[in-house]
């Protein structure tokens, strides 16, 4: 028997709409932008993955088990997860901390922290619906970046078969590749990959090499102008000091640009504040529901009603098959007439074309 909060739940997913501006979109258009929500929906068993703070809190107490942070340090950093509001400075300022004297980021105990944290990830995965659905847009052409630490969605898309990259921003050859859609089944991961020893990042200056090359930041804040940007489960993402210097900081007339934004909306007035404060960056946000258990089936049936839209090269590519094989048809014909028993083949390179 269902409970009447999924019977509830299960109703408002039938009288669902979504914006006729966003479920039109080709998935080429598309390009998701990935953030903790996603990870939290898919392996709820990891607080980490639940968010910043969680995250945070989940280092701060493998820090201490690995004894790689002071105990009085643990603790002050425990006092400001509760009173920060702006966790990512909170993450700036423990990276620093684990890091040599020489403000370099590497190596660092961070990410000794973050294995721990993340050990078997793949034993975690329980309610994969989220990540079918990346995929399904992935196949389309929709790309795919995220400010996760995590590979959640590599490691899933490897079992089911997909040839799944992860990237980050430091290797160049890569990037470009990626934005200029090379890289099919690539995840740009701009905080880098929990994996790497050396690749985590927080702070844009460890970016330096990305942010004053004119040719990569180009092509990334061309992606910001020509695709439709749809973020998943991102709370703090427009508050991210990497994201900002990538896009927000350097792209122009943004509010001539269509974005789209995921949101739980608990608050009436805080929603509609959030809506009208966005779209100064040419954002849309949209509610997915008012608990976040309705996230993953949203996702899932948003991205049926786009991946139903019909390719406009479809009427193309159908009118050339069409004509095609009417000259095949009238070849065999001439053939006929001309008292050939065997046709030659017709090769496609003699065939016409629509231009």
């Amino acid at each position: 028997m269902d409970s009447p909060e999924g019977a509830t739940i299960r109703n408002e997913q039938k009288n669902r709409k979504f914006l006729k501006s966003l479920i039109r979109k080709q998935p080429r258009d598309l390009l998701l932008v990935i953030g903790t929500g996603v990870s939290a929906a898919v392996a709820p068993g990891i607080p980490a993955l639940c968010s910043w703070r969680s995250c945070i809190e989940a280092v701060l107490g493998a820090a201490e088990q690995l004894e790689v942070l002071h105990p009085g340090d643990v603790a002050e950093f425990r006092k400001k997860v509760a009173k920060e509001r702006d966790l990512l400075v909170v993450a700036h300022d423990l990276i620093r901390k684990m890091s040599p004297r020489t403000g370099d980021t590497k190596p660092n105990f961070f990410q000794d922290c973050l294995m721990e944290v993340f050990d078997n990830l793949e034993q975690h995965i329980q309610n994969p619906v989220v990540l079918l659905s990346i995929l399904r847009l992935m196949e389309r052409g929709t790309m795919v970046l995220t400010t996760n630490y995590d590979n959640l969605l590599e490691i899933f898309g490897q079992q089911q078969g997909k040839p799944m990259e992860s990237l980050d921003l430091k290797d160049k050859d890569k990037v470009l590749q990626w934005a200029r859609g090379h890289v099919k089944y690539g995840v740009l991961h701009i905080h880098g990959l929990y994996t790497d020893p050396c690749g985590m990042v927080l702070d844009p200056s460890g970016y330096k090499d990305v942010t004053q090359d004119p040719e990569v930041m180009e092509v990334l804040q061309n992606l910001y102008r020509t695709k439709s940007f749809l973020f998943l489960g991102c709370g703090e993402t427009l508050r991210d000091q990497i994201f900002q210097a990538l896009f927000l900081y350097t792209v122009k007339n943004k509010v001539d640009l269509e974005h789209y934004m995921l949101v739980l909306k608990e608050n009436e007035d805080h929603f509609f504040k959030l809506q009208a404060d966005m779209l100064l960056h040419g954002i849309k946000v949209v509610s997915y529901g008012d608990c976040f258990q309705q996230f993953p089936e949203y996702v899932q049936d948003l991205t049926a009603q786009i991946c139903k839209q019909r390719s406009p090269d479809a009427d193309r590519v159908d009118s050339t098959t069409l004509l095609g094989t009417s000259c095949v048809d009238c070849a065999k014909r001439k053939l006929g007439e001309s008292g050939t028993d065997s046709p030659k083949r017709i090769k496609e390179s003699d065939m016409p074309t629509l231009e």
